[in-house]
């Protein structure tokens, strides 16, 4: 599982990296990549540990949005 979550892992360091310099459109396109990928292997797991592990990648997905919103206005 941990093999899954790794690529997962280097491009929501590389939003939040984005952000931080106020790349906020790739950030944005990042994190809509992130979070397809994200919707993929919901639908596809049977994992109960992996499925608590999406979705908490989703929720910080959420807040990185809600983070991106701000910072625009």
């Amino acid at each position: 599982m941990r093999d899954k979550f790794s690529d997962i892992k280097k491009e929501i360091q590389l939003i939040i990296d984005n952000m931080a310099l106020n790349n906020i459109s790739q950030a944005s396109i990042l994190l809509i990549k992130v979070g397809e990928d994200l919707d993929n292997m919901l639908d596809i797991s049977m994992d109960e540990a992996e499925l608590i592990e999406i979705s908490k990648y989703q929720v910080l997905l959420n807040h990185l949005q809600i983070k991106m919103s701000t910072k625009n206005n």
